[in-house]
């Protein structure tokens, strides 16, 4: 059994992965040191027969799980490091080595699970979409704020605003609550929707979206673009790298 973990900045995200299974499961790293949250989800977990982490939290964290490991099990942590190319996909940045681990398994993923071009936007805390071609070259993407930072920044930077948890369904919202959560939905959609217009005048017409991540169940009843949903896209990426590279 292999233990594929994306250690992001506000979660981490795990499965079990095996022949004919998956078990995915996800748990807030808020209000937990790592050690503590480790400690609830894998005491008792036999040892893995390989573990590969894609990281994008902090250098520290990525420690801390280390040792957490190697106090508990004896298999070698595998992290993720985007290069130049890997299973078929060329890796466009300036400097490869800085693009976020995360975004190189899901386009390793999207490479494998698309035989032309494809767009993955991963909405989670941040929010990014990438641009893979159809012969497996990542152009290149953005990075924009997810939904929880949009709502949370507007309510830190201007005076008189609280913290709210309004309904997001109505753009025209009949409450400053409402009209926050509405803002943040709306408007992140539409972002999106410019954006993929922009890939496909460069990807061409048969260019597919793959969407994932936290909220992209938020996300997709709001788009008017067809998408295809694909939960745990990153995860699927480090079971590919798990089983053909490492």
């Amino acid at each position: 059994m292999n233990l594929l973990v994306d250690l992001g900045n506000t979660r981490i995200k795990w499965v079990l992965s095996g022949p004919d299974e998956w078990q995915p499961d996800a748990r807030l790293r808020e209000g937990h040191s790592t050690e503590t949250l480790l400690d609830e989800v894998w005491s008792g977990l036999p040892s893995p027969a390989k573990i590969v982490v894609a990281n994008v939290a902090s250098a520290e964290t990525l420690q801390r799980f280390e040792r957490w490991v190697a106090d508990h099990w004896s298999t070698y942590v595998h992290v993720v490091r985007p290069q130049a190319e890997l299973l078929g996909v060329k890796n466009g940045y300036h400097r490869p080595e800085t693009l976020g681990a995360d975004r190189w398994a899901a386009l390793i993923a999207a490479r494998r699970l698309v035989s032309g071009a494809a767009c993955i936007v991963d909405c989670g805390t941040a929010l990014t979409i990438d641009a893979l071609a159809s012969d497996g070259r990542f152009l290149g993407g953005v990075i924009f704020p997810g939904l929880r930072v949009l709502r949370t920044s507007l309510v830190q930077a201007a005076s008189g605003i609280p913290e709210t948890s309004g309904c997001s369904a109505d753009c025209v919202a009949r409450s400053t609550d409402d009209a926050i959560a509405a803002g943040a939905r709306f408007g992140l959609a539409g972002a999106i929707e410019r954006i993929l217009n922009e890939y496909r005048d460069r990807l061409g017409p048969g260019m597919k979206v793959l969407l994932t991540g936290n909220d992209a169940s938020v996300v997709l009843s709001t788009l008017v673009q067809p998408v295809e949903e694909i939960p745990d896209l990153v995860l699927k990426g480090l079971a590919i790298i798990a089983e053909e590279v490492i």
